[in-house]
């Protein structure tokens, strides 16, 4: 299995995207690892790192380009075919490369990867799944933030990506799923919400209900689904959130000398409760609706975010997430038609 990677992608150069890169050679056999970027710096990147050769199954593709954070996403894709990103989604369009991973331009992952592979047939529009710690364990969140506006049969794939993506990732068999909202009651929301709900009994998924923003950290449902507006909104929340307590328990801690030594106690259950809220150990989030599978890391990841992205990525491969979700989309094509119609009737 070949897995392309964006290597100069993200805010600390190539050290991290080569180092997860070499890690995952390393624990994964059967895994072999494109670097995408510019030779030069790269081989320069892999001798300081003590490799004059390259290590068995890593591989270097040559891409001297790189993408301006500043300048709009769709035009620097479209003007720049030799960019890291672009190479990747074109090495799996052309079968090359099963996967690529990129914690680079986020915006542009997603204009190369929709570019580059296009979308799986009948999928209306892409959306980023992002992986949510609970207090169960993980919820995945889709859409974060691909996708301002959303209509009624967005969500319903989304819905049904989703789960695909739970089934896959973390073996849940009937993964449960939700729609968020402002209230338990179903006849509560906006024009979206209303629209959607009555149609999530429709498509074969194990349908809870509406959840509430309160509910997204509790673990209520695996998969909750909304519109990317709110979703960006809801996952850049709960990290500011996170951080902001961290900060605030610190601060207090310090104030109080019995505290300080309450919190030496308890070193053991904050680095644990630390790890499972670190979004290191999700490596990314996969954009699904393409026709490939593409994960978009954090631009601040680290060697062990690059890691698991990648490994992320080769089970996406391994469990085929892009057939089922092709087959099932394909299988409800006429049931979403009907949906749509009833909708627009209903308008």
């Amino acid at each position: 299995m070949k897995i392309a990677l964006d290597a100069l992608g993200g805010d600390f150069g190539a050290k991290p995207n080569v180092l997860g890169a070499l890690k995952s050679i390393k624990h994964n056999s059967n895994l072999e690892i494109m670097l995408v970027g510019n030779e030069a710096v790269l081989r320069q990147e892999l001798a300081t790192l003590g490799y004059e050769k390259l290590p068995q199954r890593l591989s270097i593709v040559h891409a001297p380009e790189t993408i301006n954070m500043e300048a709009e996403p769709a035009k620097e894709c479209r003007q720049k075919k030799d960019a890291s990103i672009v190479v990747c989604a074109n090495l799996v369009h052309k079968h090359e490369a099963d996967a690529f991973v990129s914690a680079g331009h986020s915006g542009a992952a997603m204009v190369a990867a929709l570019f580059g592979m296009g979308r799986i047939k009948g999928v209306q529009r892409p959306a980023i799944a992002s992986p949510m710690p609970t207090y169960q364990g993980v919820s995945l969140l889709l859409d974060a933030g691909a996708n301002a506006d959303c209509k009624p049969i967005h969500l319903l794939q989304f819905a049904v990506m989703g789960s695909t993506y739970m089934q896959k990732v973390f073996d849940i068999p009937a993964p449960s799923v939700g729609v968020l909202s402002i209230g338990e009651e179903e006849t509560k929301g906006n024009m979206l919400v209303k629209h959607t709900v009555p149609h999530m009994r429709q498509i074969g998924i194990n349908f809870r209900g509406t959840v509430e923003g309160r509910d997204v950290n509790t673990g209520e449902t695996d998969v909750i689904v909304c519109d990317g507006f709110v979703g960006n909104i809801v996952l850049k929340t709960a990290e500011g959130l996170a951080k902001t307590m961290i900060r605030m328990i610190k601060r207090e801690v310090k104030k109080r000398p019995l505290a300080i030594l309450g919190a030496l106690l308890s070193k053991g259950a904050f680095k644990a409760v630390k790890e499972h809220t670190n979004p290191d150990c999700y490596g990314g989030a996969p954009l699904v609706g393409v026709n490939g599978v593409a994960i978009i890391a954090h631009g601040k990841s680290n060697e062990t975010a690059i890691f698991n992205a990648i490994k992320t990525a080769a089970r996406l491969v391994e469990k085929n997430f892009i057939g089922d979700v092709e087959a099932k989309i394909a299988a409800l094509q006429p049931t979403f038609e009907a949906i749509e119609k009833e909708i627009h009737e209903e308008r």
